[in-house]
C-alpha cells in the first residue's frame, strides 16, 4: 500500500503542504430518488429510495464516520422500463427529517434555483441549521432539464444566464444570512429584495456551506468567487489534478480557498474478475430509452458533460466508475485526494450494505494509506 502511494504522488503530484490538508471527506450521495443512480435494470435493492431506507443508511454511514450526506433534487423521471429518478424525495424536507434522527453527519439540500425563491431558501436553510446545530448545507443547481421545468411553465435560461442568475441567488441567500436582518437590498435583473429579512440567521459561522455541480467555464468561475464546495463530474481519473488545480487557481484569484469532491460509483469484489462482472451487468441492463433521455437534456444544457458517451450516463448517472477488488478501490479513492480532491460523494449498487462494508473493509486500507484519519 505505501509503494501504492509512492506511485499516486508522482502520477499525479503532490499538493503544497499535503502532510497538513485535512483528510478525504466520505459521503454519500444518497438514494433519495428511485433506481439512483445507474441508469440501468440492474437494481439489487430497488427500493432504497424510501424515506425508511434513507434514514437506515444515514444512521449507518453516521456510524462509520462519514462526513456528510447528498442528495440530487428532481421533479420527474426520465421514462424506459425503469422511469429513472421518477419517484423522489423532495430535499429540503429530507434534510430536516434526516438531521433530526441523527447526531452528527452533515446533511445538505439541494435547490434548485428556478423553483426556489432566494429568500424562501434562506429561510429553510436557516431553519435546518437550527434543528441540526450547524450540519445542514445548501447544494445551489443552476437548472437544465426542459423535461422538468416544462411541466411547471418554467423556461430554461441559456447556459452562461443561467449561471449569472445563480450568482446573484448566492449572493442574495449569503446576504440574508449574514447582513442585519432588515437591512439587506439587492438589485438585479431576476431578483428584487427590500429590507431582507431572516431570522433566526443561521448559528453556522460565517454561513452553512454552498456547494454548486459544475465544471463549465461559467460554473468554474461562480464556484470560485461564491462557493465553499465545488461538486465535479470527471470524466477519468486522470483528469482530476488539472481540474482541482484549475479551480484552486481561480478561487485564489479571488482570495477564497475552495474545496472540491466528486461522486464515484465504487464497486468492490474479492476479485477483479468479480468486480468486471458487475460492471458489465450495469451495461447490459443499461436502460437505453432513459439513458438516452438523460444525455439528451443533460449534453446541451449543463455544459459540464460535453465528453461522456451513453455508457458513462450509464454507470452512476455519469459518476467516475471505480471498481475492483478493496484494495484497487482503496488505492484509487486515495488518488484521487492526492490529485487535489477533499471529498468523495460515493454512489453505492446497495447503498446499506456497502456502507457498512466499507467501513469495515475500505476505511481501514484508507487509514493505512494516510487518506483519512481516526
Amino acid at each position: 500500500m505505501e509503494q501504492t502511494r509512492q506511485d499516486a504522488v508522482r502520477r499525479y503530484g503532490n499538493l503544497p503542504g499535503i502532510e497538513e490538508r485535512e483528510p478525504l471527506a466520505l459521503g454519500l450521495f444518497m438514494p433519495n430518488c428511485s433506481y439512483g443512480y445507474s441508469i440501468t435494470t440492474y437494481k439489487p435493492v430497488p427500493d432504497d429510495w424510501t424515506y425508511e431506507s434513507n434514514v437506515k443508511i444515514a444512521r449507518a454511514a453516521e456510524a462509520a464516520g462519514f462526513d456528510f450526506l447528498f442528495p440530487v433534487a428532481k421533479w420527474r423521471g426520465y421514462g424506459g422500463k425503469t422511469n429513472y429518478l421518477g419517484t423522489s424525495l423532495e430535499t429540503m424536507t429530507w434534510a430536516g427529517a434526516l438531521l433530526a434522527v441523527t447526531e452528527r453527519i452533515n446533511v445538505y439540500s439541494t435547490v434548485h434555483v428556478p423553483i426556489f425563491h432566494p429568500l424562501v431558501a434562506a429561510k429553510m436553510g436557516a431553519t435546518l441549521d437550527h434543528i441540526s446545530n450547524g450540519r445542514w448545507g445548501l447544494n445551489v443547481v443552476s437548472g437544465w432539464s426542459e423535461r422538468e421545468f416544462g411541466m411547471m411553465g418554467i423556461e430554461v435560461l441559456p447556459h452562461d444566464e443561467r449561471y449569472a442568475r445563480t450568482e446573484a441567488y448566492i449572493e442574495i441567500v449569503k446576504g440574508l444570512w449574514t447582513c442585519e436582518p432588515g437591512s439587506f437590498d439587492y438589485d438585479s435583473k431576476w431578483y428584487r429584495i427590500r429590507e431582507g429579512w431572516v431570522m433566526p440567521q443561521p448559528t453556522r459561522r460565517p454561513h452553512p456551506p454552498i456547494a454548486n455541480a459544475g465544471v463549465s467555464e461559467a460554473a468554474r468561475e461562480m464556484v470560485a468567487r461564491l462557493c465553499d464546495w465545488a461538486f465535479i463530474a470527471l470524466p477519468s481519473l486522470e483528469a482530476t489534478a488539472d481540474v482541482t488545480a484549475d479551480i484552486r487557481g481561480r478561487s485564489g484569484r479571488y482570495g477564497r480557498s475552495i474545496k472540491c469532491a466528486n461522486y464515484p460509483l465504487v464497486v468492490w469484489t474479492e476479485t477483479e474478475r468479480e468486480a468486471d462482472a458487475e460492471r458489465r451487468r450495469i451495461l447490459e441492463n443499461m436502460d437505453r430509452e432513459a439513458a438516452e433521455n438523460w444525455a439528451r437534456g443533460l449534453m446541451p444544457q449543463s455544459g459540464s458533460f460535453d465528453n461522456f458517451t451513453l455508457e458513462m450516463f450509464a454507470m452512476g448517472g455519469g459518476g467516475l466508475p471505480i471498481f475492483g477488488t478493496r484494495e484497487q478501490v482503496a488505492e484509487k479513492l486515495d488518488q484521487l485526494y492526492r490529485a487535489g480532491m477533499d471529498g468523495v460523494l460515493m454512489v453505492f449498487l446497495s447503498y446499506y450494505e456497502d456502507t457498512v462494508r466499507f467501513a469495515t473493509e475500505i476505511m481501514p486500507l484508507l487509514r493505512q494509506l494516510g487518506t483519512i484519519r481516526g
